[in-house]
């Protein structure tokens, strides 16, 4: 008969962002030990709170399913002896199997007889398999950090404190870093107590009873609803972020929304400053009016239940109070100092030992901004604006507000600039020159920003890949693939006719000012790669099929915006079975040229006199009418244009080969085709690589 099974492991308070990760772990590996040990079971669910990790599983089978399987030993020249017994690979072979070397047999495959053995067994009892099992999963779960206490060996994430295993009605006996495996659990710290579990079933009600909601779906629910009525109840926009939300759901057991005030003449402050020290410092939640205007309130979520609100309400108040006053402090105190004296600061903080201080980046990527803007031909104001960005666009690292809220950087930055009476065009830009910021975020609205924000990014990774500092697998402690992939949408989100090899080449030249550890050949191959994964993201990510990413990469990507632009045209042109079949022709003679123009010379040169057949000259003249074509759409970034200019020599490409052997004896007739067509392939090796479309 099937029954229940539950695993709790209780715990010290564990780290909120640790919770998720830990309790998918949980599940996952139960699920897999389950389907390795071959016991049916039915649904399996988790739960998780701050002070426990466990999972419930449904209608465990009472023993494992029964195992027959055939199994292939050595073939019967190595099994049989000339005497006929078996010889010592057979037996080794029965033994392995845990068969007598009597039930071993023979069958024939592909010609060759081998010795089978039928390996059969029983299933063990689940009882009997859980006394090993759940100890294992549960000191199998991997965490960021860990921790030793007492004189345990164990390293676990905190301290265990108590552990539930039941199976059905009967405790599955183990023991953890000297804590025994029991029925009873524990309620909410404060309001609940101890509570024996009779059969798993009972959990998430037994706790319940105790003040703790276990499941983690419907302690969000709660919060959510929680919050709702606060909003309607006082016509409030509450900014719920997800991450934020995340954090408190799993820092509550018995969650309570509540809601509190704060002196409104702190809103003199930046509302950027009071969100961001609300959400951080005390987690909490902050309200907007419609226009999206931060008001004197905020909502909280207490661990208890709704006794004395009012109260719990005013201790946030007090400790929110000292938090802003903090902030008012520091904002006050900043705007004492003028922004000369803050980039003075830089230079005696170091920015990496081998790329010099924060001060000498700054240089470097002012120098990079210069060149940038002026090969953009951006006009004299713009040009001005980028040279004044730059050069302050870090003075605000160094200000009181932004070294108790880094993540102020660049915000702080734009109203100390506005302050100081930079021109709004600058301050807009120091703070836009970070974005974006994170994978949801948009890159630099203006231009001024956009530039900035180039050569601030391309001087990290250009500066880190020219010290041997390159991300590999999962490492990137230096964020450059986050850099990169930002450098790429704004290159596409203001469409800037900059290849990716001359920007590139501009920031490597001011860098080779100073000595470089590697050589400059090795440091450009790399960032060719490196950025060509960051375009095959982006196709990726706007749903361009795998061999299209393949085909168009392989004409290069050095320019972003007629990458994606190319990459579009192709699958507009292959995006159905119907597309595909009336392309084929097209792909088959590209392949085909491809294929013969890598046998001419680099000279390129086509002569009329030399076409034997009508059927040269007619592509020949097909070719220039296409080429004309293919390079005006190409240069004004209409690549379906230009793709269709080359699908209009298939046809006359097909004549040509039916017509004429291209191989021809006579060697300057033979060069003249094959200079003909290395200059069709040219044309279509700047497109891409059809011979990885797949199909």
């Amino acid at each position: 008969m099937a029954k229940d099974l539950l695993l709790e492991i209780g715990l010290e308070e564990v780290p909120a962002r640790f919770m998720r990760g830990a309790i998918d772990q949980l599940k996952d590996k139960t699920e897999k030990w389950l389907a390795d040990s071959r016991i049916a079971h039915g649904p399996v669910r988790a739960y998780a709170t701050p002070r426990r990790l466990a999972v419930l599983v449904e209608a465990l089978d009472e023993k494992q399913s029964d195992v027959s399987e055939e199994v292939k030993g050595p073939a019967r020249k190595i099994a049989v002896g000339e005497d006929g017994a078996w010889t010592k690979a057979a037996l080794g072979f029965a033994r392995s199997q845990g068969v007598e070397p009597d039930a071993l047999y023979f069958k024939e495959l592909g010609g060759v007889e081998y010795v089978y053995a039928n390996k059969s067994s029983l299933g063990l009892a689940t009882a009997d398999l859980l006394p090993e099992a759940l100890p294992q999963l549960a000191v199998s779960l991997s965490f960021p950090k860990n921790m030793r206490w007492g004189d345990h060996e164990l390293r676990y994430v905190r301290p265990i404190r108590w552990l539930v295993a039941l199976y059905g009605s009967e405790v599955v006996p183990f023991e953890i870093a000297g804590v025994a495996s029991g029925n009873v659990t524990r309620g909410h710290r404060f309001l609940g107590g101890d509570a024996a579990i009779a059969e798993p079933k009972q959990y998430a009600d037994k706790l319940r009873e105790q003040h703790v909601i276990a499941d983690i779906a419907e302690r969000q629910r709660a919060i959510e609803a929680g919050i709702r009525e606060l909003a309607d109840k006082n016509g409030w926009q509450i900014a719920v972020k997800e991450d934020l939300l995340e954090e408190v759901l799993f820092l509550v057991e018995t969650p309570q929304v509540l809601s509190g005030s704060f002196d409104p003449s702190f809103l003199n402050i930046p509302q950027e400053v009071l969100i961001t020290s609300m959400r951080e410092h005390q987690r909490y939640f902050p309200v907007l009016d419609e226009s999206g205007k931060l008001l004197p309130h905020f909502v909280t979520v207490r661990n208890g239940d709704a006794l004395s609100l009012n109260t719990v309400a005013k201790g946030n108040e007090k400790v929110l109070r000292a938090r802003l006053s903090d902030a008012k402090f520091f904002y006050e105190e900043d705007q004492k100092v003028q922004i000369p004296a803050f980039l003075a600061k830089l230079e005696n903080i170091v920015y990496h030992e081998e790329l010099g201080t924060v001060a000498d980046k700054v240089a470097r990527t002012r120098a990079i901004a210069d060149r940038l803007a002026e090969r953009l031909r951006a006009d004299g104001q713009t040009r001005a604006d980028v040279s004044r960005t730059a050069d302050i666009c870090k003075f605000d690292l160094v200000t009181q507000m932004v070294y108790e809220f880094p993540e102020l950087q660049g915000i702080m930055g734009e109203d100390y600039a506005r302050k100081a009476g930079e021109r709004e065009a600058v301050a807009k830009a120091i703070n836009e020159h970070y974005s974006p910021r994170n994978a949801g975020d948009t890159p630099p609205a203006s231009l001024v920003g956009a530039i900035v924000g180039i050569a601030d990014k391309i001087d990290t990774i250009v500066g880190c890949f020219s010290i041997g500092i390159v991300p590999t697998g999962s490492q990137d402690p230096y964020a450059l693939r986050r850099q990169a992939a930002g450098v790429v949408s704004t290159l596409l989100a203001h469409e800037l006719e900059l290849p990716l090899p001359e920007l590139f080449q501009l920031a490597l030249s001011v860098h080779e000012e100073r000595e470089l550890k590697r050589e400059a050949y090795e440091i450009l191959r790399d960032l060719n790669e490196f950025f060509a994964l960051r375009v095959k993201n982006v196709l990726t990510e706007q749903s361009i099929r795998y061999d299209v990413v393949d085909a168009v990469l392989g004409a290069g990507c050095d320019d972003v915006r007629r990458t994606i632009l190319r990459a579009r045209a192709l699958q507009a042109a292959t995006g159905d079975a119907a597309g595909k079949e009336a392309f084929r022709p097209a792909v088959e003679a590209f392949n085909r040229v491809g294929n013969l123009a890598a046998k001419a010379d680099d000279s390129r040169l086509i002569d009329a006199n030399l076409f034997a057949d009508p059927a040269e000259g007619a592509l020949y003249e097909a070719w220039q009418t296409a080429h004309g074509r293919f390079v005006k759409s190409t240069i004004e970034g209409k690549l379906d244009a230009a793709l269709e200019a080359l699908a209009s020599l298939a046809e006359p490409v097909g004549a040509f080969f039916e017509a004429v052997m291209v191989m021809a004896e006579d060697e300057a007739v033979r060069r003249n085709r094959l200079s003909l067509l290395a200059a069709i392939a040219d044309d279509i090796r700047t497109f891409a690589d059809f011979g990885k479309l797949a199909g």
